[in-house]
């Protein structure tokens, strides 16, 4: 009989194994679902950081060209409301200030830029902290035409992809503005 109680006393060494080997494979999903929630965050974070750059360059643009005056010869292109160029990466218009604004991708910066007035300095309308890559940046017209009677229209489409190791966000967007003051 004591030989009985001496062996229900403690552990055999096959069940400290078995209880070893939950326990790792307990820790181990726990750690993967923990890395995991970790990856998604940042991934999250950085679309949200794009989708604030981008949005404010659209609703930037989208107030100046929905305001644009048709052009009296004074910003180069008489008659027109809209002058797209660059392989129709870049906006020309005259606002209404009278002053001449365009809008373009400055591809030495990797970044949207405003220009405006007679200096024609640069005015970056996205950030240069947040890295993303644009992808594709253009603009399209449609009844703009001397003598056309349809309402001015451009179209302005943007492809932009964040920078970084892993997988990144890429948001595309596009979105058509017509012109407010249409009896200038």
């Amino acid at each position: 009989m004591s030989n009985n109680n001496y062996k229900n006393k403690g552990f055999t060494l096959i069940e400290l194994l078995v209880t070893a080997v939950i326990f790792s494979i307990v820790i181990g999903a726990a750690t993967g679902v923990f890395a995991s929630a970790i990856k998604l965050q940042r991934y999250n974070l950085a679309h949200q950081q794009l989708l604030s750059q981008v949005s404010y360059a659209i609703e930037y643009m989208d107030r100046a060209i929905r305001m644009a005056k048709k052009d009296d010869g004074f910003c180069g292109f008489a008659g027109q409301n809209y002058k797209v160029s660059d392989g129709n990466r870049k906006i020309e218009f005259r606002n209404y200030k009278g002053d001449c604004q365009e809008f373009h991708l400055d591809t030495s910066i990797n970044q949207l830029v405003a220009s405006k007035g007679s200096y024609f300095s640069n005015i970056p309308l996205t950030s240069d902290d947040f890295e993303f890559e644009i992808i594709s940046f253009n603009f399209q017209l449609s009844g703009d035409n001397p003598g056309d009677n349809a309402q001015p229209m451009v179209t302005v489409s943007m492809d932009i992809k964040g920078r970084g190791s892993g997988q990144q966000p890429r948001i595309k967007i596009q979105t058509t503005i017509s012109q407010r003051n249409l009896d200038m």
